[in-house]
């Protein structure tokens, strides 16, 4: 699910995504993530070269109002697909995981939906003391660490707030996670969630403070899920929290951005963490041993593989080399014979392959290993 957060009308920069966050739900397992995405991220969008990622919605959705002919009239919720559709697009590509829902809410609506629920609680971490300018005034914030109960208006300024914090964005990017968990509870114990006719009306009330593509049906479903889950089982991530250090902050022709520790528009150390912290549960739980073997002549390609499937959440018990390199096509040996069905679905899909129950060479010695998969040229492409 993709959370999103802009200022809106009548703020400077009213479609930016100062917030995004993905939260991966795991009905499984009874867990969640929240992983924060630093707005000031420089990444590649498809047709546009390069940009902070807060500015991909407000591009999409600009580009389709100039495609109208007219920016002033049509369908605003239609120019707002567009900006949806090419933010998910840049962060699946980038980040390498896949986005099925968005929710996005201004600060109007942030405030509204705390204070629709009787304000939220939590326990701080640390101090925040800030002076913000909110809704034309000037608000001195000051939290102390320890448990705190706060309405629509103080929760939206301790949201926003990062001037005067360490880390900056960091931390408050770990602030929001902290207060979207508290909003959850909230709105457990409140039921809202529980009456359909309630989430029309509420949906209602908050108008264009809010755009989503949940139904009504999808939000209940999301509401007997959180009841499910605990808050700490809820994980907060964030690129950048101790000890991770994926990305660091640079300067790009004067401009202020976060990029990848790796080099710039390298991705892949970020691709690989965020699978393994959103791993599938289906994998996760039949633990399925994996035997990857190199079938061609390119050096290394059962360790790149391997450390590719490591990255989703498979458990690689042994890599070499296949004792022929000639294998023209990849081969899926499912040594269970379906007793790991996830997997071996998982597995085909991945590959495009459909498995096989018998291995093609008597000189491979699998052990006690579930699947070998020995890889052909069709996979270097």
């Amino acid at each position: 699910i993709l959370l999103l957060g802009r200022g809106g009308e009548g703020h400077e920069g009213a479609d930016l995504t100062d917030t995004i966050i993905i939260a991966s739900i795991d009905p499984i397992a009874k867990e969640a993530a929240l992983v924060s995405i630093p707005r000031d991220l420089y990444v590649p969008v498809e047709d546009f070269g390069s940009m902070k990622v807060n500015s991909v919605f407000a591009t999409g959705k600009s580009l389709a109002q100039s495609n109208s002919g007219n920016i002033k009239t049509g369908n605003d919720q239609q120019y707002e697909a567009e900006g949806f559709k090419l933010l998910e697009k840049t962060l699946e590509t980038n980040l390498g995981i896949p986005m099925h829902y968005h929710a996005m809410v201004d600060f109007q609506g942030f405030k509204e939906a705390v204070d629709t629920v009787g304000g939220v609680s939590f326990n701080a971490p640390k101090s925040v003391t800030e002076t913000l300018r909110i809704d034309g005034q000037n608000y001195y914030l000051n939290v102390q660490p320890g448990q705190q109960s706060m309405g629509g208006f103080k929760a939206l300024a301790y949201a926003r707030s990062r001037y005067t914090s360490p880390r900056g964005d960091f931390d408050r990017a770990e602030r929001q996670r902290l207060i979207i968990t508290a909003l959850k509870d909230k709105i457990l114990s409140a039921g809202t969630f529980s009456n359909p006719q309630k989430i029309s009306q509420l949906l209602d009330n908050f108008g264009n403070h809010v755009q989503t593509n949940f139904s009504i049906e999808d939000l209940q479903r999301l509401y007997q899920l959180s009841q499910e889950i605990p808050s700490n089982k809820i994980s907060s991530i964030g690129l950048s929290d101790p000890p991770n250090s994926f990305v660091k902050t640079a300067n790009i022709g004067g401009l202020s951005v976060v990029v990848p520790t790796a080099g710039l528009d390298n991705y892949k150390d970020i691709q690989y963490f965020l699978r393994n912290a959103l791993k599938d549960s289906y994998i996760k739980n039949e633990n399925a041993t994996i035997i990857v073997l190199n079938g061609t002549q390119r050096t290394g390609f059962a360790t790149e593989k391997s450390e590719e499937l490591k990255s989703f959440g498979y458990n690689i018990s042994e890599v070499g080399n296949a004792p022929t390199k000639n294998y023209p096509k990849t081969i899926l040996v499912d040594l269970r014979n379906g007793d790991k069905k996830y997997t071996r679905n998982y597995l085909e899909k991945r590959f495009g392959i459909t498995a096989v129950t018998s291995l093609p060479d008597p000189a491979i010695t699998p052990g006690t290993a579930d699947f070998v998969i020995i890889l052909g040229s069709d996979q270097t492409n």
